[in-house]
């Protein structure tokens, strides 16, 4: 009977800790890599128990819809791009965090333009802004030397990058320009941030014109000079590393272990620009309390100590996502800071095109992408 008992009470203590936990459904840091420092370096200090489950964006919308209409919401707080917020916002999904922001702007200096991204409808807040990041590009100094006569690698175009490729691969019988075109690799991020924008000014309605025609051949003619290994590369960090791979292109969180590993080898810079511009993609991440959250208080101190300056700074070292408040990022490593100087150059370009994500699109979303594959 005693054994009964403590056994019962030992039951109802793990089923009480269980309960315990702050759950987060996350469209974001998906990679194993990067789940596991959210789960043991990010989170550590948190003041509950966190369950971090990550999400694929493309079944996002469908899983929340269902969190929506389930009698008792299991999901405490979501972490999502803005774009994905949107549509569940249109559903009634997301609570008001009006009052929360005013209360942790009292203790930390959010991104004005950021912390406005967060009110879908122009004036409630629904969300509270957590990170920011974007797509650019890196290369081993040994490259530096085969740029063109002129070329600025801030200022760089197209034709420019050709020719570096070529110039490349003329001295060394190797392609050294690469792209992460595999299957879990980030090529249609690159048309849909640079390529297309850079070329015909948009993504959409500009799919099929001249000047796409005219891009397209254009980059059939440029890789030439890229690495045949590229359909086959998912992350750019490893074939920057082992030197396969001399300039490459890629999310800033991707490159970031090159960055860190060895940081006097490369330098950073924003993608070529093209006849309309410098494409580029803003990516902004948030959090999100769900409208039946079972437990608002403990969403809102997980909230409080992601956007804490110490936690911001922690998530740009670990993943590379840049602080949305007021950060001292003067003591990170160094490769964490030229990431960052790349990321400044990608948004201070004075002929940037700016494109957002195609993420309001639900469970189409990985059918846009491949169209452009």
């Amino acid at each position: 009977m005693t054994f009964k008992k403590i056994s019962l009470a030992a039951a109802l203590l793990l089923a009480g800790l269980a309960q315990a936990q702050t759950t987060v459904v996350s469209t974001q840091m998906t990679p194993v890599e990067e789940a596991e420092k959210m789960r043991k370096i990010i989170l550590k200090g948190a003041p509950d128990a966190v369950n971090f489950v990550t999400e694929p964006s493309n079944t996002y919308f469908t899983r929340m819809q269902a969190e929506l209409g389930s009698a008792t919401g299991k999901v405490h707080v979501t972490l999502a791009l803005d774009g994905e917020f949107s549509p569940l916002d249109k559903l009634g999904a997301l609570q008001d965090v009006s009052e929360l922001a005013r209360k942790l702007g009292s203790s930390r200096e959010f991104d004005a333009p950021s912390l406005s991204m967060g009110k879908l409808d122009g004036q409630t807040q629904k969300f509270i802004p957590l990170m920011a990041n974007t797509l650019q590009m890196v290369a081993n100094k040994k490259a530096l030397p085969y740029l063109p006569k002129g070329a600025n690698l801030n200022t760089l175009t197209y034709p420019q990058l050709r020719d570096w490729a070529k110039a490349m691969k003329d001295a060394t019988g190797e392609a050294k320009l690469g792209y992460p075109a595999g299957p879990r690799g980030l090529m249609h991020r690159f048309f849909q941030a640079s390529f297309y924008p850079s070329h015909t000014g948009g993504i959409v309605r500009t799919f099929k014109n001249a000047d796409a025609e005219k891009a397209w051949a254009d980059l059939r003619e440029m890789w030439a000079y890229v690495h045949p290994r590229s359909t086959s590369y998912g992350i750019m960090e490893e074939p920057l590393q082992t030197g396969e791979v001399w300039v490459a292109f890629d999310h800033t969180a991707r490159l970031l272990p090159a960055l860190t590993a060895s940081p006097n080898d490369y330098v950073t810079f924003p993608a070529p620009s093209g006849a309309k511009g410098r494409g580029y993609m803003p990516i902004l991440a948030g959090l999100a309390i769900p409208k039946n959250s079972p437990d608002r208080a403990a969403a809102e101190r997980l909230i409080d100590h992601l956007t804490k300056p110490a936690t911001q700074a922690i998530t740009l070292r670990e993943i590379g996502f840049f602080p949305v408040v007021k950060a001292d990022i003067k003591q990170l490593p160094p490769g964490v800071q030229l990431a960052s100087q790349g990321m400044t150059a990608v948004f201070a370009a004075k002929d940037g095109v700016k494109s957002m994500l195609p993420v309001q699109l639900g469970a189409k979303g990985g059918e846009f992408n491949k169209v452009y594959m």
